[in-house]
């Protein structure tokens, strides 16, 4: 699904690389729980791994295509059609219904919307079910829902039209306990029906046993070594 080699990255202006990954492999189907304390670059990383950021040098390739060997339009089709992002702070359109904040992703990807069985609207309806959002809250707007309401909206949208990849940057940072681990349960079963491939990001290490696979980002990072 995933391959990182020889990948360096630093910002623009800056005097050294904040990131340097020799090697990293993620199979297709795997969850990956990548942990590390704030600030070592977890949320760089899934920059790289997504295509929003370009590595300086080395391959960061998704289903076998270099992000960096795409022009900037092709990585953003490329990026819709196939990655799913829960953001940390949601990123909601606030002034959309859910339901219509559900459907993004496939009103900009055909690929999306062609794989959802019935239609994008009833997959999309499908989708808040799983998440146990009720219908009566379908036609409100984003902003008029609880935090952990506008989470699962989140959770939803990045699971629409089955992408390969579903990148998570630590979504469970503003739940409590009992929240978090309902939104966990739901999180891990909707990408098992879907066949994603899952990359959560967390400094919350108590998560790490849900996963397949757990990465430590200041272990990967050989900028951090030079350092």
């Amino acid at each position: 699904m995933l391959a990182l080699q020889d990948v360096a990255y630093a910002w623009p202006g800056a005097p050294a690389d904040c990131l340097r990954i020799e090697q990293l492999h993620i199979a297709a189907g795997r969850t990956v729980f990548l942990h590390g304390p704030s600030g070592c670059g977890k949320s760089t990383l899934l920059g790289l791994m997504a295509g929003v950021l370009v590595a300086r040098q080395g391959s960061v390739a998704l289903l076998g295509q270099d992000w960096a060997k795409l022009p900037g339009g092709r990585r953003d089709g490329r990026r819709v059609d196939h990655v799913g992002v829960i953001f940390q702070q949601f990123n909601l359109l606030p002034y959309l219904t859910v339901l219509d904040n559900v459907l993004l992703p496939t009103r900009f990807s055909r690929t999306r919307a062609g794989r959802c069985a019935g239609g994008a609207q009833a997959a999309a309806q499908a989708l808040l079910d799983r998440v146990a959002l009720p219908p009566a809250l379908w036609a409100r707007r984003a902003d008029a829902l609880s935090v952990g309401q506008q989470q699962r909206v989140a959770a939803a949208r990045a699971l629409i039209g089955a992408p390969e990849l579903v990148i998570a940057d630590e979504p469970t940072s503003a739940l409590d306990a009992a929240r978090r681990d309902d939104f966990m349960a739901l999180l891990m079963d909707a990408c098992a029906a879907a066949g994603s491939t899952l990359v959560f990001v967390s400094h919350d290490e108590r998560l790490a046993g849900r996963f397949h696979e757990r990465l430590s980002l200041p272990e990967l990072n050989r900028a951090a070594v030079a350092a």
